[in-house]
């Protein structure tokens, strides 16, 4: 193996270029520090294996009379030397010229001058520095924490002069300093120890002017977070949100791989993983949050528009959001229309208020009121777009109906207990919930498919506490057979017209599992009936009257749970 070769004017200019940093203290220079780190870090590494290969430190000093001087200055570096990789080459570097039995004057003093420089890094006492050296140029952890506690000092007392600067006008504040400290906390976004100083950075108030933070800083500590590398606390990890768009889409991207690669997560598991997300937190303190979620959700619905299990994570994240807004209002009131700025402005707040925000005997009134508006939303844009090609104000509402969807499941429970045959209005809601527009789906048709399901469902539902005949089982379960021949037959919108009938009919529990188990065999439809289940669980449990439907939907859930 041949010796590596290291050029004296290699070291002369490696040279020039630290003493250029020991001699100015800046934003210029912290910068350019963390910006050679990494070939700063291939030059220790040569000249490690270049002292290595050389006999002796005489012989090394010899072709390299500048040596001992370049890491000397180095280690005067407060960036290098909290520097993890950097720091253990340095100091391997001067245990390599360490001579255990120094062999002529030269040695001595190169010793004499490496318990020197250990001796001030650490400000302890020489026998110290002497014990370092004896662990192979590696020193124990208690040294490393000495060095970077000093940076880290150094640069929390530098960036506090400025903050108190920036309170007295935070507007015209343009944060020199405060950008040189977290390029200079580069190096250290994975110490344990700098997590307090990185925090805090991110935590700054963001005020009109351009982020006073290195995109650099942002770029390593998402990387560092993406890899648990780094632990951050709560407000924190908002923070970094704000500041990084690609770590916000990551962590929302991850978290609906999570759940709906899991098609068998509980009610409870769902909440407490979405919750536990931080995000919807997230999004009530930041609107611009909400505005890049939603927008995630608003595309991942029009490529997954019969996605049953994405429809009930949106309308799960949705219900989390807004009982996090309302607790966020109480310090600081954001207009509604702030986080929905392109929902037809007729249906926001109908929608937005929840159906246990209003009394039941309202439920009928408010459900058609809305449904009407919606038809009119949906004719006025299809009328001004022959082609079908837009259609916005269509789609976001029908965004906003995915999310707040409990008013299509107060739909379907009145369509159960509707005793007249007047719900042509409700079935227009349930159809524009499974199909927003006549796109390949001809609503119109649809329309029609499940008022004749619904009339048929009612009409083979038996007297109360009764189970039905198996001859009606039978005509419900042909409704959902497979027709190859009617393609448009929407049989998610009838398995949940059956299946609502099977929750909130007065049929018994073992009648209601048999239309259950009889559906998903002639459909095959299972993880969908399994979201039916899941979305009017996370509905009523939320108290009133109807909670009383939960033992009937968690012994259907566990009927359907061998067949998942």
């Amino acid at each position: 193996m041949s010796e590596p070769i290291v050029e004296v004017q290699e070291l002369q200019r490696w040279l020039d270029t630290v003493k250029t940093w020991d001699q100015t203290d800046g934003t210029i220079t912290r910068k350019d520090v963390c910006l050679h780190l990494r070939p700063l870090r291939d030059f220790l590494n040569k000249l490690h294996s270049y002292i290595h290969s050389t006999r002796s430190t005489t012989e090394a000093l010899r072709k390299l009379p500048l040596l001992g001087h370049f890491l000397g200055r180095v280690c005067w570096v407060p960036e290098v030397t909290a520097d993890a990789t950097s720091r253990a080459l340095l100091f391997q570097c001067l245990w390599g010229l360490y001579s255990e039995k120094p062999q002529n004057a030269l040695e001595t003093k190169a010793n004499q001058w490496i318990r020197t420089i250990l001796c001030q890094l650490t400000t302890d006492e020489e026998d110290t520095a002497q014990t370092l050296m004896k662990h192979l140029g590696v020193p124990p952890a208690e040294f490393h924490l000495k060095v970077l506690r000093k940076m880290l000092a150094r640069l929390q007392e530098h960036s506090g002069t400025v903050c108190i600067s920036c309170e007295v006008n935070a507007e015209r504040c343009v944060c020199d300093s405060v950008l040189a400290t977290s390029e200079a906390c580069i190096p250290l976004v994975t110490c344990p120890e700098a997590a307090s100083l990185i925090g805090a950075l991110l935590q700054r108030p963001l005020t009109r002017v351009t982020t006073p933070l290195s995109e650099d800083f942002i770029h390593a500590i998402d990387s560092a977070y993406s890899c648990q590398l780094l632990s951050l606390e709560e407000p924190a990890v908002v923070a970094l949100w704000c500041h990084s768009l690609s770590s916000l889409e990551e962590a929302l991207l991850s978290l609906m791989e999570r759940v709906l690669s899991n098609g068998r997560n509980t009610l409870h598991k769902l909440q407490e993983q979405i919750k536990e997300s931080l995000l919807p937190k997230a999004c009530s303190q930041h609107c611009h949050i909400f505005l890049v979620v939603n927008d995630i959700f608003r595309c991942a619905l029009k490529q997954n528009e019969k996605n049953g299990s994405l429809k009930c994570f949106v309308k799960t994240f949705t219900a989390s959001f807004l009982r996090e807004l309302a607790i966020h209002e109480l310090q600081k009131r954001v207009p509604l229309k702030a986080y929905f700025p392109h929902a037809p402005a007729c249906v926001l707040m109908p929608l937005l208020t929840q159906p246990s925000e209003m009394p039941e005997e309202s439920w009928r009134d408010h459900l058609n009121w809305l449904s009407g508006s919606l038809q009119r939303v949906a004719e006025e844009e299809e009328d001004r777009d022959g082609t079908n090609s837009g259609l916005h104000l269509v789609l976001e509402a029908w965004f906003l109906l995915v999310g707040c969807s409990d008013w299509v499941e107060v739909a379907l429970e009145l369509l159960v207990s509707s005793e007249d045959g007047n719900c042509g209005a409700l079935l227009w809601l349930l159809n524009f919930y499974h199909h927003p527009t006549n796109r390949g789906h001809h609503r119109d048709q649809l329309l029609v498919v499940a008022k004749e399901a619904w009339e048929r469902v009612r009409g083979v539902l038996p007297a109360a506490g009764a189970p039905p005949a198996d001859d009606r089982y039978h005509i419900l379960a042909c409704l959902l057979s497979p027709q190859p021949k009617q393609p448009s037959r929407a049989p998610v919108l009838i398995l949940q017209l059956v299946l609502s009938f099977a929750v909130f009919s007065p049929l018994s529990q073992s009648g209601s599992t048999q239309i259950l188990l009889s559906a998903v065999e002639r459909s095959g439809l299972t993880d969908e009936a399994a979201c039916v289940l899941s979305s009017l669980q996370i509905r009523l449990s939320g108290g009133g009257h109807a909670h009383t439907l939960l033992p009937k939907i968690k012994a259907l859930q566990q009927a359907l749970a061998p067949h998942t």
